[in-house]
């Protein structure tokens, strides 16, 4: 048996006993068969943002058009020449595994940033519903409090230059998709800057099981960019088949999150995504999640919006509130016009 720190197998055990212990001896039948098998392996829509910087103006809108159609059609994409600094990266990536090298109990302990640190699924009740990961889920208001960091002075450091970086990123991506759909550039820009965004620092111990690193879900924010290394693990649904995200360690992923596929009337795709542990290596990632404040009012400009008009809070909280009654997120379903969705309550 694989030893896991932290303690994953021994939660994810007891839930295995406890859905046999309801009937379900088929282990299959943990399993939502919608999100097996893995039909292909593929690679993500590739972009150079030195388009961007070129005198020749077609060469920037062609830039520009390529991140909007891949936001359109896949919801998901590939950035290079991004401006992040090879080294700051891999510096994040080393101060990230020794932060996760610590004893469990000092990591439960510890109180790093405002207790951020979670591991597996507290809320799940069945295997399918569980992550067999570790995280620490920062909100960046606090990275600036020398009190949060304790021992920890030069990931303080790191992750301060980090998030600053990939805030300037998640801006300049932004302004292109806002743009695209006959907004100011800066739209985003002025409702989403450092002290409303998160950092999360993910690791996917090695697993003997076939499970989920991470379930099953879409991204609650405007967009996310995503660190990996190398390991894989990444599958997304694409044509409603599941893909497996093929690593590129010279590339920062970016994903569409829920609330700009409302903001935009569903022309940009927030896209169901999973990560699958590994049974012979340990993964590591980590994703800047760009979010507007609690309060803010997302609703699309065009007059014939699918979605009702709510406040990042108000779905945050709806989110909060089906996870703790149905086991998973429901999402935009949600808040549709005029409609109220089928829930269908697992068994």
């Amino acid at each position: 048996m694989i030893e896991s720190n932290p303690p994953l197998q021994q939660y994810y055990g007891r839930l295995l006993q406890e859905s046999a212990g309801k009937g379900h001896q088929n282990r299959s039948c943990f399993y939502d068969p919608t999100h097996y098998p893995v039909i292909a392996e593929c690679e993500l829509p590739l972009i150079d943002l030195d388009g961007l910087k070129r005198c020749d103006r077609r060469e920037r809108l062609a830039c520009s058009a390529a991140i909007c159609k891949a936001a359109s059609e896949w919801g998901f994409f590939q950035v290079i020449n991004h401006g992040i600094d090879t080294e700051l990266l891999r510096k994040m990536r080393r101060e990230q595994v020794k932060l996760f090298d610590m004893p469990f109990e000092k990591k439960e302990t510890c109180g790093l940033l405002n207790n951020s640190y979670r591991w597996g699924t507290p809320t799940a009740t069945r295997p399918n519903q569980f992550s067999w990961s570790e995280a620490f889920h920062i909100p960046l208001t606090k990275i600036s409090e020398p009190a949060c960091w304790g021992e920890f002075k030069s990931l303080s450091e790191v992750i301060n230059e980090f998030a600053a970086a990939m805030l300037r990123l998640s801006r300049l991506l932004a302004g292109i998709l806002a743009e695209n759909l006959g907004n100011p550039k800066d739209a985003i820009e002025e409702i989403c800057d450092e002290s409303t965004c998160f950092l999360r620092l993910n690791h996917y111990p090695k697993s003997e099981e076939e499970t989920f690193g991470l379930v099953p879900h879409t991204d609650s924010d405007f967009l996310t960019i995503l660190y990996q290394d190398h390991v894989g693990g990444l599958q997304l649904m694409k044509d409603s088949k599941w893909v497996a995200v093929k690593p590129n360690p010279d590339a920062l992923i970016v994903n569409i999150g829920d609330l700009f596929q409302a903001w935009s009337n569903d022309e940009y795709k927030s896209v169901e995504h999973k990560v699958m542990a590994n049974n012979k290596m340990e993964r590591y990632s980590t994703a800047y999640f760009l979010c507007p404040c609690y309060n803010t009012l997302i609703g699309s400009r065009t007059e014939s919006s699918i979605y009702r008009k709510f406040t990042f809070g108000e779905y945050r909280n709806q989110i909060q509130d089906d996870v703790k009654r149905f086991g998973h997120k429901i999402g935009l379903s949600r808040f549709l016009q005029d409609t109220n969705p089928l829930i269908m309550k697992s068994d």
